[in-house]
């Protein structure tokens, strides 16, 4: 007897206490086998799967219930209401992050303007703010050669035109003064048992740990970004929700001015940002 929709999406009781959203994590992946929207699967329950169909949810399923993230799975993620490609070169973007992008457009001129997305990654963060600041010039940077490739195909499919993505660690390749600075850089102690669960277990660990108690590549970004803000420009940096009070310490001693933190939509802090001052 073959699988009907309605029968697929019981699986989610087996993804209990392996993630946060069993039912949406089943709900997402065999609407993307289906190649069809969500709601499809609620108004035709009784859909019955042909054979090749279920073949590809039983492997997709497989996957998930060792915990592959769904976003590898599937080969995307939403973001911004905007689909990245995803894959393994790269962290997956969360929305928490979407806190980085709305802070940022709140600190962009009125005016065009060059912004730098440093550790860019799928170039989610780039991407969104290029899409709802057309007028703006975006460079989006990262040390890894395939996430370059991943943000550029991103890019591409979005039909972002404003968006210039290239390979540089940090700052050894860039130019130039930019009027916003944002990144999202690794930030996890290596010693962190989060990085033992769950999704980020499957994620490039480059991307999410840093030395000096997850400090390291933020205390780079920090004492350097000066050199590349035009007076008065604004450098955001995404952290891990106990950081705060450090980086804000490093942004004071860089300089830095009107420095805060603002928590992420669950209360946490997030996203610490100071103005450069000449």
């Amino acid at each position: 007897m073959r699988l009907t929709i309605k029968q697929a999406l019981l699986r989610a009781q087996t993804l209990v206490g392996l993630s946060d959203s069993p039912r949406i994590d089943v709900e997402v992946i065999l609407a993307w086998i289906l190649q069809k929207d969500r709601s499809y699967l609620f108004t035709w329950p009784e859909h019955i799967l042909s054979d090749q169909q279920e073949q590809d949810f039983d492997l997709a399923f497989a996957r998930r219930l060792k915990g592959e993230p769904v976003a590898y799975i599937i080969g995307q993620k939403e973001f911004w209401s905007l689909p990245f490609f995803t894959d393994a070169s790269t962290l997956i973007p969360r929305p928490e992050t979407e806190l980085l992008v709305e802070l940022a457009l709140q600190r962009i001129p009125d005016k065009p303007s060059s912004i730098l997305d440093l550790g860019t990654g799928t170039g989610a963060i780039a991407i969104a703010l290029a899409t709802e600041r057309p007028d703006c010039t975006l460079l989006g940077v990262d040390a890894s050669e395939a996430a370059v490739s991943l943000a550029r195909r991103n890019a591409d499919h979005l039909k972002v035109c404003n968006v210039e993505l290239a390979q540089s660690h940090w700052f050894s390749s860039v130019s130039g003064r930019y009027s916003l600075i944002v990144s999202n850089p690794p930030y996890i102690d290596a010693a962190d048992h989060h990085l033992a669960e769950g999704d980020v277990r499957f994620e490039p660990r480059t991307a999410l740990v840093a030395d000096s108690h997850g400090l390291a590549d933020i205390q780079k970004i920090v004492q350097q970004a000066q050199a590349y803000l035009h007076s008065e420009g604004w450098l955001l940096i995404e952290h891990g929700y106990d950081q705060a009070h450090s980086v804000q310490q490093l942004f004071e001693q860089a300089g830095f001015c009107g420095i805060a933190t603002e928590q992420d939509y669950s209360g946490r802090d997030r996203v610490t940002l100071g103005q450069h001052q000449s």
